[in-house]
């Protein structure tokens, strides 16, 4: 799909490497699209396996990159930036064929290599290391495809389509390699531990900087993909970290909050935020500093799970008129929190007998803006900034109602972006050149609205959070040093 040519304006694509699909976005300088375009992605999924061929990949960006750009000059194309799904790998011979499926971002057969990374100290906070880390992945590949994985090079998803466009061995970026063990801190792989792991050398890629250039576009790239030969090609970052880019979480203290069937909150820091409870963890952002954040399993999954087929737009304005409910939820999606406090055996609750649906419905929504204020309160426990701009993305936006409800809780304004996919986020990448990316994205961040706290609901909420805070606290899930912070900041 193309909108009406753009004559004459330096534009940027973004390529977004996803799960069921491709995506290409052409984008001008304030944020306009130009061209966009998608092609279906197969998989094979069986139980915890879940593969694809990369060779699809290069066959699907060909064609969504195709349809991009129709109706538009390739030349006006002054970069590409692609994004992928983190921890999606695929071993590759010297000339960049795989050798292998490429293994996706959630296959989690290799549990035994997960346990053995762990216990050699593969990250710096001592955590376990999940199966479906890249480096957990690559250490299945090379005992499951021993003949296959002798003299190859692992390439992350993205790698593998820059190699295709600029038809040479490229460099990975920081951000994809971080689930392959890359040290960020030192910016390097930890060798020893890799050697111990059993690891050959020569299979890692090189690292650079996300926003780095990795080469331009080859001919037979250009005639595949459409894409201008020496069209620049930049290094990119991870799907989630895209997202960030495009949502405007720019400057240091800003945050995005995407609240989907579960709750992601990133933002950026001049410096490494360090989390003895280890429930943050941070990428690296282009320009050297930090992008902390965390995944909770909270989220608005709950919402469908308890009201299935339902229409969950007409349930929310409903419980608007229960907004001062004495009913009090944890809406917790599975057993279990990852974020902001790790509780292998929380539990979600509902204290209290709702009147009705419409009220049950309303301490869910609650429930969600109060474990999204927690999780601002956890990073700033450990001395983040987060007086920044706050904006929100996911499913969740389209509810407006819990927009506005969040903004009450917060007691802060909240920013909806009109377009806030990866595929956007590297097209400001490809944009930044070698300035800071905040300075090129600038004006590409399009906003869909500001949604400001009402006035009369002040202090409202307090009451109602404070007593969450202490319920979580008194089951022990969690600790005293956020439950303290947490009512002081009241």
């Amino acid at each position: 799909m193309t909108a009406p040519a753009i004559e004459d304006e330096p534009l940027w694509m973004g390529l977004d490497l996803g799960t069921q699909s491709v995506r290409a976005l052409v984008v001008a300088g304030d944020g306009r699209v130009a061209g966009s375009g998608s092609h279906p992605l197969e998989s094979r999924r069986d139980g915890p396996r879940h593969e694809q061929d990369a060779d699809g990949w290069w066959e699907a960006v060909s064609t969504a990159s195709r349809m991009a750009l129709s109706g538009l000059s390739p030349e006006c194309v002054r970069g590409v930036a692609i994004a992928g799904t983190s921890g999606t790998i695929v071993l590759v011979d010297s000339a960049g064929a795989p050798l292998t499926s490429a293994l996706m971002y959630d296959d989690s057969r290799a549990v035994d290599q997960a346990r053995r990374a762990g216990e050699a100290g593969a990250t710096p906070s001592g955590d376990p290391i999940p199966p479906q880390w890249a480096l957990s992945k690559l250490l299945w590949m090379l005992e499951q495809w021993p003949d296959r994985a002798r003299g190859a090079r692992l390439a992350h998803q993205p790698d593998f389509i820059a190699r295709r466009l600029v038809g040479h061995e490229v460099p990975t970026d920081w951000s994809h390699a971080l689930k392959t063990g890359y040290d960020l801190v030192e910016e390097r792989w930890p060798d020893e531990l890799l050697d111990g792991l059993g690891v050959p050398e020569g299979v890692l890629p090189d690292v650079v900087r996300s926003g780095s250039l990795l080469g331009r576009v080859g001919e037979e790239a250009s005639r595949r993909t459409g894409i201008a030969a020496k069209t620049p090609v930049i290094a990119g970052m991870t799907d989630g970290c895209a997202a960030q880019l495009a949502a405007g979480a720019l400057r240091e203290g800003d945050w995005n909050s995407a609240l989907g069937t579960t709750l992601v909150l990133k933002g950026v820091s001049p410096s490494l935020i360090r989390d003895p409870n280890g429930v943050l963890y941070s990428h690296r952002a282009p320009g050297g500093g930090w992008l902390p954040g965390g995944a909770s399993t909270t989220g608005a999954g709950v919402l469908s799970d308890t009201f299935p087929g339902r229409d969950l737009d007409a349930l929310g304005w409903r419980a608007a008129g229960h907004e001062q409910t004495t009913v009090l939820a944890y809406p917790l999606l599975a057993r279990g929190e990852r974020f902001p406090f790790a509780a292998p055996d929380a539990e979600g609750f509902l204290l209290g007998r709702p009147v009705d649906e419409a009220e049950h419905f309303a301490a869910l929504l609650r429930g969600l803006a109060f474990v999204e204020r927690l999780c601002l309160d956890y990073v700033d426990l450990l001395g983040a900034h987060t007086g920044g701009e706050l904006s929100l993305t996911g499913g969740a936006t389209r509810g407006r109602y819990l927009c506005q409800l969040r903004a009450d809780v917060l007691g802060r304004p909240v920013r909806l972006p009109e377009n806030p996919e990866p595929a956007l986020g590297m097209a400001m990448l490809a944009a930044s050149g070698d300035r800071p990316v905040a300075a090129a994205a600038a004006g590409m961040v399009r906003l869909r609205e500001v949604i400001e706290p009402r006035p009369e609901n002040a202090g409202r909420f307090q009451e109602p959070y404070a007593r969450l805070v202490g319920e979580l606290e008194a089951r022990g899930w969690l600790g005293p040093d956020l439950a303290d912070h947490a009512r002081e900041r009241l």
